[in-house]
């Protein structure tokens, strides 16, 4: 048996309706500074310096999921060894 429902629903419902947070709002405000600075700075406009305050905590994040990705390979590899290392002495 199939079953399909369709639903003619915007997005803006969509997210009320899931219980999602809305940031239309700060979306424009994000927008409108940016519009702001590139204005400001017409001369010399240099983009990596404009979102450099957005990407501060995104380069953050990506170092510390690296490391835990580090980790959990090693860990991994560590536990490997040790099983190995047991099942060749027997115990």
């Amino acid at each position: 048996m199939k079953i399909t429902l369709n639903f003619d629903i915007t997005p803006a419902e969509m997210r009320k309706l899931v219980g999602l947070p809305d940031v239309e709002a700060f979306q424009q405000q994000l927008m409108d500074d940016i519009r702001t600075r590139m204005t400001a700075g017409v001369d010399g406009y240099d983009p990596m310096k404009l979102f450099q305050p957005y990407m501060a905590g995104t380069m953050a994040s990506w170092d510390m999921f690296q490391k835990m990705l580090t980790a959990g390979f090693s860990a991994g590899s560590s536990e490997r060894s040790t099983d190995s290392t047991h099942s060749k002495t027997g115990t």
